[in-house]
C-alpha cells in the first residue's frame, strides 16, 4: 500500500482511446518525467485538469500524444495520488506507455488492485468493490442497474442498519446481564423479541430478492431439449436472428451443446441447444447426450420442442414429464406445414394434432411456432420471458438486491436470528442469548467488509481486470 502501481486501464485490444493509470505516493513524480506540455509556460499538473502533451521515455523519445490527468488522494479513486494519461488505444502504444511509468519507479498492478486501495482507504465499502466489477460485466441494462444501485452504497448503508439494530439489543443485552439488581433501563422480553423479529424479516426479505435479481445478474439458462430433426438448432438460429448452429437432415448433427447470449427485452438469457434424444452407439453422441442432460436437469427453463409433423413419440411424453410444466414449455415447431394424420401413429405414440391436446391436458403451456418462417416466435420469447422471472417483473427500481456472497451471508444472519427467537422462547438467560446477537452481526459486518477474512477479499478482488 505504500509503493505506487501502474496498469492498462482499459480493455485489450485496439481502440480510439487508451488509458495507463499509475496510483501511489509517487504518481505526481511519475508524471512529471514521462509528460511534457504542448504549452509554453507550462506550471506542471494542476489537481483535476486535462493538460494535453506527450509522453517520453527515459531516452527522451516521445512515445504518444496524451491528455493527461493528476488527482491528489484523497479525492480520488483509490484515495491516493493518481494519475492517468490517456493516449491512444494501440496495445503496442499503451505497452510502451507503462513500461516507462514502470521505469520510473512504479510497479505493475495485481488484478483490482485500485479497487482494493480503494476499499482500504475508505472510498467505498466491499458491497461497492463488488459492484464495480458486476457493472462491468453486466449483460444488459437491468443488470447495470442492479449493480449501480450497489455501486451508490445503498446495500451497504442497508446492511450497516440492520447491523446498528442489533448492536443496539446487544449493548441492551450487556446492561441486563451486567446489572441484573439495579434499576437499570432495559428491553422488557417482548420489546427485545419484537426487535429481533423486525431484523429477521428485512434480512429474509433481502434473501429473496437475491432470488430475484439471479437471473439479472447470471441470466436465465434456457435448453432446446427434444429428438433429434425436431428443429431446435432451427429453432435457435431463429431466435438469435443468425446462423450459429448446423442445420440439416441427418440425424445427430448436433453432438454437443451449443450456448449463446440472447437479449429479451433487457433480460439476459443463456440459450442452450442440445442433442437430439435418440438411441445412438456413437461415443461422442452418448456424451453430448450426457451433457445435454445435465443442463436440463440445471436449466431454469427447458424449450421441449417437437416436430409437429411427425407423431408425438414416447421419448416426447416422457422428457415433459420428467421435466414438469414448472420448468419446461411445449413447443410444437413447423407450425407452417400440415400436422401429422392419425392414422400414421404408431403404438405408443399420438398423431401429432393431437399433441397440443396432451400437453395442454398435463398442464403445460403450449407455443406453436415455425423457425423456417418465424411465426409465433414473438409469442414464444414474451412466454419464456415469463417463464425465467417465475411470473414477476424482477426486481423493482431502486431495489437493493445482494449478490451470493452478499446472500450467504445475509442468510447466515438470519438462521442466527430464527435461532435466538427459539431461544426466547425458551426463556434462556440473558447472557447466553448475547452469543447468537454476535453471531449475526458479524455476518453482517462481513457483507460490508469490516470483518473480512483475507480469503474472501482476494477471492473479491481476484477476479477483477488488472486495470481496475
Amino acid at each position: 500500500m505504500k509503493d505506487t502501481i501502474a496498469a492498462i486501464a482499459t480493455p485489450p485490444g485496439r481502440g480510439g482511446v487508451g488509458i495507463v493509470r499509475v496510483s501511489g505516493p509517487d504518481a505526481r513524480a511519475v508524471g512529471r518525467r514521462l509528460f511534457r506540455s504542448s504549452r509554453p509556460g507550462f506550471a506542471g499538473l494542476l489537481p483535476y485538469r486535462l493538460h494535453h502533451g506527450w509522453v517520453h521515455d527515459a531516452a527522451g523519445e516521445r512515445l504518444d500524444e496524451v491528455l493527461a490527468a493528476f488527482m491528489p488522494g484523497p479525492g480520488s479513486y483509490t484515495g491516493e495520488d493518481v494519475l492517468e494519461l490517456q493516449g491512444h488505444g494501440g496495445p503496442a502504444v499503451l505497452r510502451a506507455v507503462l513500461a516507462a511509468a514502470l521505469a520510473c519507479g512504479a510497479r505493475m498492478a495485481e488484478p483490482g488492485e485500485f479497487t482494493y486501495r480503494a476499499f482500504c482507504n475508505g472510498r467505498m465499502d466491499l458491497t461497492q468493490a463488488e459492484a464495480v466489477a458486476e457493472l462491468i460485466a453486466a449483460p444488459t441494462a437491468a443488470g447495470a442497474a442492479l449493480a449501480r444501485t450497489r455501486l451508490a452504497g445503498d446495500l451497504g448503508r442497508g446492511v450497516a442498519g440492520l447491523r446498528a439494530r442489533l448492536e443496539d439489543l446487544r449493548a441492551r443485552l450487556c446492561v441486563a446481564v451486567d446489572f441484573p439488581d439495579d434499576e437499570v433501563e432495559c428491553l422488557a422480553p417482548e420489546a427485545f423479541a419484537a426487535g429481533v423479529r423486525a431484523v429477521r424479516e428485512e434480512l429474509a426479505a433481502l434473501v429473496r430478492s437475491f432470488e430475484r435479481g439471479r437471473v439479472w445478474r447470471e441470466g436465465a439458462l434456457c435448453v432446446l431439449a427434444g429428438r433429434v430433426n425436431a428443429g431446435k438448432s432451427s429453432l435457435m438460429n431463429a431466435l438469435l436472428g443468425r446462423e450459429r448452429a448446423i442445420v440439416t437432415d441427418v440425424p445427430g448433427t448436433t453432438r454437443d451443446w451449443l450456448e449463446e447470449a440472447l437479449d429479451l427485452d433487457g433480460l439476459p438469457v443463456r440459450l442452450v441447444d442440445t442433442a437430439g434424444l435418440r438411441e445412438t452407439g456413437d461415443a461422442a453422441e452418448r456424451a453430448g447426450l450426457e451433457r445435454g442432460r445435465e443442463l436440463t436437469h440445471r436449466a431454469d427453463v427447458v424449450l421441449v420442442v417437437v416436430d409437429r409433423t411427425l407423431p408425438l413419440a414416447e421419448e416426447d411424453m416422457a422428457l415433459a414429464r420428467a421435466l414438469g410444466p414448472g420448468r419446461a414449455l411445449a413447443v410444437l415447431n413447423k407450425a407452417d406445414l400440415p400436422g401429422a394424420a392419425q392414422e400414421q401413429a404408431g403404438p405408443g405414440t399420438l398423431g401429432a394434432p393431437d399433441a397440443a391436446q396432451w400437453f395442454a391436458g398435463a398442464g403445460f403451456e403450449v407455443a406453436h411456432v415455425s423457425a423456417r418462417t418465424g411465426q409465433g416466435l414473438a409469442a414464444l420469447c414474451d412466454a419464456l420471458r415469463a417463464r425465467a422471472l417465475g411470473g414477476g417483473a424482477g426486481p423493482a427500481t431502486g431495489e437493493l438486491v445482494p449478490n451470493m456472497r452478499q446472500a450467504r451471508a445475509l442468510a447466515a444472519a438470519h438462521d442466527a436470528l430464527e435461532a435466538l427467537e427459539a431461544d426466547l422462547r425458551a426463556a434462556l438467560p440473558y447472557d447466553l442469548l448475547g452469543v447468537a446477537l454476535e453471531t449475526a452481526c458479524t455476518h453482517l459486518a462481513e457483507i460490508t467488509g469490516e470483518i473480512t477474512p483475507s480469503e474472501v477479499l482476494d477471492n473479491v478482488f481476484g477476479a477483477f481486470c488488472i486495470g481496475k
